[in-house]
């Protein structure tokens, strides 16, 4: 019988399944640029334990939780999933930041080759965003939809394209956004690419049969800077 582990989360309280956090630990390891022996040197833990935790259904207790957490330099409640359904920036501000805006360069260093990130369009209705698993390359940026979405607008039309990182334990973080021109991808062998470049099946599910690009127009982005003058900067995945 899998056990739950109970965390305070807002007002309530969220069990949270052991096999979830284990997910979210490898995750956020990998995020960080760890190998499972330096997270094990970092929490206190030994590497059998970390292993342990990331690969099968561990309930460790709340002391090791919250060292393995400060090593990932997150939250107990991240690592559970007790923030999945709050919106992320509920932190207090780190006093004296100030906001770096970012070169052309960085920007698209920060978009890197995949994510999640929001397309804004406009709709007979008004103004939509909505969020899309995309991937960054030489032609721009690149999602799946299928006719008659929302995202599907994009097509033939201007349109903005936000992603951004947001470090809850340390109220730090980057945006990019990018201004261009949407574009149905109709050359098969240019699909095929995409195909072959795709990290997953779009997270929404269902038939997304066509890609759309961006073209980027503009792109502008601005991150959060420490108040030492160092600017904060993402792990490498």
């Amino acid at each position: 019988m899998d056990h739950e582990i109970s965390v305070q989360a807002g007002a309530g309280t969220v069990q949270a399944r052991p096999g979830d956090l284990g997910r979210r630990v490898a995750a956020r390891r990998r995020e960080l640029g760890l190998t499972r022996d330096e997270l094990a040197v970092r929490s206190g833990a030994a590497p059998a334990y970390v292993e342990y935790v990331e690969d099968r259904a561990a309930t460790p207790g709340a002391g090791v939780l919250l060292r393995i957490a400060d090593a990932l330099e997150t939250t107990v409640g991240e690592l559970t999933g007790a923030t999945v359904t709050l919106p992320p920036g509920r932190g207090r501000a780190v006093r004296g930041a100030e906001l770096y805006e970012l070169v052309e360069a960085e920007c698209r260093e920060l978009l890197s080759t995949h994510g999640v990130g929001r397309v804004a369009v406009f709709t007979p209705d008004g103004p939509s965003v909505v969020p899309v698993n995309y991937l960054f390359g030489e032609d721009g940026i690149s999602f799946r939809t299928a006719w008659g979405t929302v995202a599907a607008t994009a097509d033939g039309a201007l349109v903005a394209f936000e992603v951004d990182r947001i470090d809850e334990a340390f109220s730090q973080g980057w945006s990019v956004l990018v201004v261009g021109r949407g574009r149905a991808v109709a050359d098969r062998e240019a699909v095929r690419r995409l195909e072959a470049r795709a990290h997953s099946r779009p997270w929404a599910g269902g038939s997304r049969e066509i890609w759309l690009t961006i073209t980027p127009e503009r792109i502008t982005g601005r991150r959060v800077v420490n108040p030492d003058g160092t600017p904060w900067t993402p792990a490498g995945d």
